[in-house]
Order: structure tokens, then sequence, then C-alpha cells
């Protein structure tokens, strides 16, 4: 039974809650804080509007969004503990989170401090991570999604416009975008059925996007300018807005922003890999049970590298972290796609792509390749090292190799040319075959030989055709 405070405005009760205040106003419905009246605690309380709950598909799209966060049970994602679907008005009681959305924060202080913002965003990650593994997509995170409690406790709220890929009810046409524009991953506009986890990933990007520079992304624009900007990838780099943000961070937000799908993060905690630069995953226990120290596997900041110069001839090194980026910044290490790393000598060796300390100089952000383009984006000029796609491109097959010589990077970083070490034996110096066996000097000859013959020729019958003109000149004198 629901009752209505007409004074204020509000309903004062429904089920079993008290309605004290509203917090906040939705497209589907108004949200208030409650009270449970059996046990006490503070609640919110998501009420349908009548219009919505006269909709059987909004209607519809409100149970599920019941359905699947109540299946999610995660610190960063806010709770559902109730929900009645019957009756003129709805509703659905969450857990009461004291504080603000992120976005009414940033309206408040501007941008927050990097590091502040990126621990909001990854814990906003851990939820939204636990809801894709459960096969979730949430296709609408933004700022005003995501509740900040007062001990500083991310939560991503209203999920709304969920989306279970494994759900074969049909609430979304398809050619119909669900979501905020600005917010959006461009491939939703067109059709929010198909949304997948680099949706959210996009979203996650822009939502960091507009905490660190306090702008809203792409700007006070309509749906088909937004979109057309998305495409393109016309958004002004983070740093551009507020030179504070560090590179890696400018980096990853733009990744994860990218027009083309393919170019973003694969998951929330790769994103996460790409904000920080550390890798998340544990050591593989073959690699740990290969290592004779594993433990300083896991801590020292040591790398095994393979790759092949210029002149084809194959090298294994080792180096920090800090030396390899130095060497592929100065190009000492050829072509980054030809370069393997591992964290031990036995491997696995894997290609660079693969690891978040040298993601960032491997990997650049694209915009939406044209429908008929097959081949992979073309390599960023500033970076002079070849672009790869994300984690679905193809990744170099596994190398194993001998013991490597002992060569630190950072010793070679003023020389262009490498040291000299033994070739790795199960694979020889390659020698290009260019499809011809004679020297320059042999092929110029040959090349030149008619010319030289052609003037030999004429010469010759220039010299019968004077001598033929003298005698007869000589001929006529003694007549």
């Amino acid at each position: 039974m629901n009752s209505v405070d007409t004074k204020m405005g509000i309903p004062s009760k429904v089920g079993d809650y008290e309605i004290l205040s509203k917090i906040a106003e939705g497209g589907m419905g108004t949200v208030y804080k409650g009270r449970s009246l059996r046990t006490g605690e503070f609640v919110a309380v998501k009420i349908l509007l009548p219009s919505t709950a006269k909709n059987p598909v909004l209607l519809k799209r409100f149970e599920q969004e019941c359905r699947a966060a109540a299946t999610l049970e995660h610190e960063h994602v806010v709770r559902v503990l109730d929900y009645c679907g019957v009756g003129a008005s709805p509703y659905l009681v969450m857990e009461y989170v004291d504080g603000e959305s992120l976005g009414r924060r940033i309206e408040r202080e501007g941008p927050l401090d990097e590091n502040e913002a990126i621990r909001l965003i990854a814990q906003v990650c851990e939820g939204l991570h636990k809801a894709h593994k459960q096969r979730l997509i949430h296709r609408d995170v933004k700022p005003d999604n995501i509740l900040v409690t007062r001990d500083g406790v991310a939560k991503l709220t209203d999920l709304g416009l969920v989306k279970n890929a494994d759900d074969e009810l049909n609430l979304t046409k398809t050619g119909r975008g669900l979501g905020t524009p600005n917010f959006m991953a461009p491939e939703q506009f067109r059709n929010a059925k198909n949304a997948d986890v680099r949706c959210d990933i996009y979203s996650l990007g822009a939502t960091l996007y507009m905490a660190v520079t306090g702008e809203v992304p792409f700007g006070k624009v309509g749906p088909l300018d937004c979109w057309m900007r998305k495409i393109r990838n016309e958004l002004p780099a983070p740093r551009e807005v507020n030179p504070k943000i560090s590179e890696r961070v400018d980096w990853a937000i733009r990744r994860a922003m990218s027009a083309d799908p393919e170019q973003r993060p694969a998951s929330c905690k790769e994103f996460v890999e790409d904000l920080t630069g550390t890798s998340l995953r544990k050591a593989s226990p073959q690699a740990a049970d290969q290592s004779p120290h594993s433990e300083q596997y896991s801590t020292t900041d040591l790398w095994y590298l393979v790759y092949r110069d210029e002149d084809g001839e194959t090298h294994t090194v080792k180096g920090s972290s800090d030396g390899i980026r130095r060497a592929l910044r100065d190009g000492l290490l050829g072509d980054s796609s030809n370069i393997r790393a591992a964290r031990t000598k036995q491997g696995p060796f894997q290609g660079l792509h693969t690891y978040p300390e040298f993601r960032d100089l491997v990997i650049a952000p694209a915009p939406l390749k044209p429908a008929t383009e097959t081949h992979p984006p073309v390599p960023s000029p500033q970076s002079g090292i070849n672009t790869r796609s994300g984690s679905h491109s193809r990744t170099p097959p596994q190398i194993q190799r001998p013991d490597p010589e002992q060569i630190e990077l950072s010793q070679r970083r003023t020389s262009r040319q490498l040291p000299a070490v033994n070739p790795v034996p199960s694979q020889p110096k390659v020698h290009l075959n260019l499809g011809e066996t004679t020297s320059p000097s042999s092929r110029e000859k040959s090349s030149l030989s008619p010319i030289i013959w052609g003037a030999i020729v004429a010469f010759v019958v220039i010299l019968a055709v004077l001598g033929v003109y003298l005698l007869f000149t000589q001929f006529q004198f003694k007549l």
C-alpha cells in the first residue's frame, strides 16, 4: 500500500518503507531516501513513474535492472535489497549511499587530482569487472552513475540499461542507441543491442576524461555532431585541457576512447593496467617453477628480450623497464613488432603489447576504420614505433631461448650501434634474397652496353661517310 504526502509532493510510504526526501530524478523514475519500517536502516527507493509503469517494454527493462543488480554482490556496486513489480508504482529498494555522485563532485570541485581520479575509477573497474564476468554490460557508465561515499568509496549504480549477454529477451531494437551521448561508444549509437565489454571501457575512459579535465568529452554538441567527432577521434587530448595530467594517463584515456573498438583495452583489468603501467597478472606457475628465484621474479625490475636487428640478426638481452623504454624510444631495438619479452630467461616470451609496462609505446589510439578497410591501422608517426592493436590483435608465437648474454640496455643508450652478441643457434642470421646475384658494377655495365655499341656503330658510319666524301672531292679536283 502506497500513500502520498500532498504537501511535499512525494509519497510518504511505499510497502514497508517510509519515504523521507527526494535524492534524484531520472528518465524512468525518481530516487528517494527512505527508512525500513522493519529494521530502521536508511535505504534508497527508486519508484517508477506512472507513465513508465504503463509501458510494458520500460516496465520489463525495470524488472531486468532489478534482476541484474540482485545477482551482483560487490563492494563497489550498489546492492539491491528489495523489489515490488505490482501496483501502480513499482519500486526498487537499494542500499543508501551516504555521499554524492562523481558528477556532482566534479561540478563542485572542478578537475580531480589525477591519483584520486584513478583511485575512484579503479574501484569502479573492480565492480564492473565482476559484472562483465557475469556477462552483464552496463551500457550507461558516466559520472552521475558513480556514487562516492563520505569515506571515499566509489560504487556503481543505475543498471537501468544493463544488458545480459545470455538473455534472449530483446528489449533493445536493432538500430536504437541507449545511453548518454557524450559517454557512449560510437558503435552504441547505432545498435545498443550489440554493446559489449569495450563499450563500457569507452564509457570508463570518457568518465575519467571528465574527472581529470573537468570538461564533458566532445563538448556540448548535439548527438549527431557528437557521434561524428567520436568516429574521427576528434577529441582534445586530456593534457591539452589540463597540462598536469601525466603522459601515461593521457594515453590510457585516449586509447580507451578509440573509435575503433579493437584498439581499446579488452577488459577493465587491462584498462587499470594502462593507467598504472603495472601488470595485475600474477606470475604463472610454470614461470615460477622454472625460475630459481621465484620471489625475485615478482619483485625485481628485470626483463629479458629477444629481438632482431635491421640486419636480420637475432639478439637476446636483459634490462630494466626504464632502460628498455629508453631503447624503444631511441629506436635501438628496431621494429617493435619483432621484439619478444619475458620476466625470466626461460620465458614464455610474448609481444610487447601484452605488457602494460611497454604497451603505451606500441599501441596508439585510432579512429574508426572504413568498412572496406581490412588492414591494421597505420603506425603513429610520433612514436616511430609500429602501432599494434589491442589484446585481440595477433599475438606473436611464444619463443623459447637459451640463456641470454648479460647485457644492460642502459649502457647502449647513447649509441645507435648495438653490442655484438652471439646469434641464437635456433635462428641463424637471416640473409635477404634480393633475386640478383651480379654486383652493382656488372649490372651497370650490362645496362649500358647497348648504348656503347650504338655509339660505336654510329661513329663507324660517320667515318665511312666522311671517307667517301673525301675520296669524291679528291677525284673532282684531279679532273
